[in-house]
């Protein structure tokens, strides 16, 4: 099977993902600065969010060019990260609205785990399907970064119980980790 419906498909999903929250974002009630900051945390949630989605999306376009092509685990594989992906615009809004609580804040990483383990799980998937020589394997290498992001998740989630704001600093730090540009895929479809 081509893999042209799976990339199509997984973009019109981030897409309407993306969407959902900026549709989910409230107008403050009131013309003030008091209004505003008011609303900061949760702009500043949906930005997070959005970056992440965007992070997926980037490395999801990447990760399909080293794809010749795709069978049914690959399928189910990207439909489990979909699915992850697709609850953060609920755990976005809960987050926003209850950004002082320890359990929006837990859950808010529970899935960003979730999105991170079944990243990792359609890459190995992909790799099966290649076999052990394809360009994403000696892309990938041993994954440092997948790797040291869901460990570091791991740690965030129960820190949410005794500090939700330190959970937040690691979940930005692992974006921020991203955000930095991965040569890894593009160098290897290159040399």
């Amino acid at each position: 099977m081509t893999k042209g419906r799976v990339e199509a498909f997984s973009d019109g999903v981030i897409a309407i993902l993306i969407t959902i929250m900026v549709l989910e974002l409230k107008v403050p009630a009131n013309p003030s600065w008091t209004a505003l900051r008011e609303a900061a945390p949760t702009f500043l949630f949906y930005v997070l969010s959005y970056v992440f989605l965007g992070i997926y999306w980037s490395n999801h376009h990447h990760l399909f060019h080293t794809v010749h092509h795709v069978n049914g685990a690959v399928l189910w594989a990207n439909l489990h990260l979909l699915f992850w992906l697709s609850l953060v615009p609920f755990t976005t809004k809960w987050m926003g609205e209850h950004y002082h609580s320890a359990f929006p804040t837990a859950v808010y990483g529970v899935v960003l785990l979730a999105a991170g383990l079944a990243y990792l799980i359609l890459t190995k998937v992909i790799i099966r399907l290649e076999g052990p020589d394809s360009t994403l394997r000696r892309a990938i290498g041993r994954d440092v970064k997948g790797n040291a992001s869901a460990a570091l998740y791991v740690i965030a989630v129960p820190l949410a119980f005794v500090r939700p704001w330190i959970a937040d600093a690691i979940y930005v730090f692992v974006a921020l980790i991203w955000l930095a540009p991965d040569p890894r895929i593009e160098s290897t479809l290159r040399g």
